[in-house]
């Protein structure tokens, strides 16, 4: 590293103001920053100093996602092989490496893109580039299915980044999550691949078949149609051996990077816990009504409410997308309220909107918009509360 560093530092004032590749500084500096922590810091007023940076906040989730990036390659080869009635002969490195050829280029055109594009605005405004697309840029490829175009996940990402966070001024200033928007583009303006009803496994090569029996319906899409009896065990939808968008199907995965987060300080625990409590109260009403009303045809009226937390993208949403600090909700109260109003939103649009089996999505970007809102009322409160004491 010492090398590099001193070849960096050799090249670096052609990349300064006056250079020859002054024209290249952002992606100069981005590259730098990759590798060594900047050596920038305050000379004058008032500031909290501290060992992390937002480079190591990025890195932390990044390193969160790890888990549920390496189940959801070996899941991918999973559902290929057992599809073709293939899995019991095949080796975990086969299976593995199956899933990580098929993902990995997902990855390669999400991070490509955004990072191009992040490094086009940064030196067309003559800033750093940020360091928020780390984390967008493994977060759009986690909540795809594996049979997502390479194109679609260009011009989703491309989407995200100019849309959602360039025209907000940038990142940090976004109001809605990069990556959800990414998905919430795929998902409105090609509903017939993004449906989350399909079978989300890789495709066949020529001259291959499914064998005879086998469903690679995701669970919800099997509640959605009522088809109870073919859903998955508790226990399959925890560990993630079911079919699902790339990084979502693990719960036992993603809970693992939920504790990361949470013993780091990274992620708020309160909206994690205010999610999942939310989901849960919905739930257990509707599980409720669906005993008195046997009758009634919706089976989300008739699974267990605990179901809903291992189904789909709830795990991942709550504890890696709900958790973003600039979209999410900044005060402490404001942070249950955020949380627990996603989780009920979240049940509500699975069991009572048809068209749609995920809720977590829209949910989520829906809260997004009613963050800042959430924060002015829990201040304005504590405001009229201090005010009070104060009167003699």
């Amino acid at each position: 590293m010492k090398g590099l560093r001193n070849y960096l530092d050799k090249i670096k004032p052609s990349f300064k103001k006056g250079g020859k590749l002054e024209k290249f500084h952002s992606l100069f500096d981005a590259m730098e920053t990759l590798f060594f922590v900047p050596n920038k810091v305050t000379t004058s007023g008032s500031h909290i100093r501290d060992a992390i940076d937002m480079k190591r906040t990025m890195i932390i989730v990044v390193l969160a996602l790890v888990p549920a990036l390496l189940f959801g390659m070996w899941n991918v080869g999973y559902h290929h092989f057992l599809m073709l009635g293939q899995y019991a002969d095949k080796t975990f490195l086969e299976v593995f490496g199956f899933g990580f050829l098929k993902v990995l280029p997902i990855v390669i055109a999400s991070y490509v893109t955004g990072l191009t594009i992040e490094i086009i605005f940064a030196q067309v405004k003559k800033h750093d580039v940020p360091e928020g697309f780390f984390v967008s840029g493994m977060l759009i490829p986690l909540i795809l299915p594996v049979t997502t175009p390479i194109w679609m996940v260009v011009l989703a990402t491309a989407f995200a980044v100019i849309i959602g966070v360039e025209a907000f001024g940038g990142a940090g200033m976004n109001i809605f999550n990069p990556a959800l928007l990414a998905r919430a583009f795929l998902f409105f303006a090609y509903p017939a691949q993004m449906s989350g009803d399909k079978v989300w496994i890789s495709g066949l090569a020529s001259g291959e078949g499914v064998i005879d029996g086998f469903s690679g319906a995701t669970p919800l899409a099997h509640v959605a149609q009522n088809e109870l009896s073919k859903l998955a065990s508790f226990s399959d939808m925890f560990y993630g051996f079911i079919p699902g968008s790339i990084g979502e199907t693990s719960t036992l995965a993603i809970l693992i990077g939920a504790i990361f987060l949470i013993w780091t300080g990274v992620g708020s625990w309160k909206i994690m816990l205010s999610g999942v409590l939310g989901t849960l109260s919905l739930g257990l009403l509707f599980q409720w009504i669906g005993v008195i009303h046997p009758d009634i045809q919706n089976a989300y009226f008739h699974i267990p409410a605990y179901y809903h937390l291992v189904m789909g993208g709830f795990a991942f949403g709550i504890v890696f997308m709900a958790t973003d600090p600039v979209s999410a909700a900044q005060t402490e109260k404001g942070k249950w309220i955020y949380g627990f109003l996603i989780g009920i939103f979240a049940v509500l649009i699975r069991a009572l909107n048809p068209a749609y089996p995920e809720g977590v999505m829209l949910a989520i970007l829906l809260l997004n918009a009613w963050a800042s809102l959430i924060d002015h009322y829990v201040i304005e409160a504590n405001i009229k509360k201090r005010l009070k004491r104060a009167k003699i």
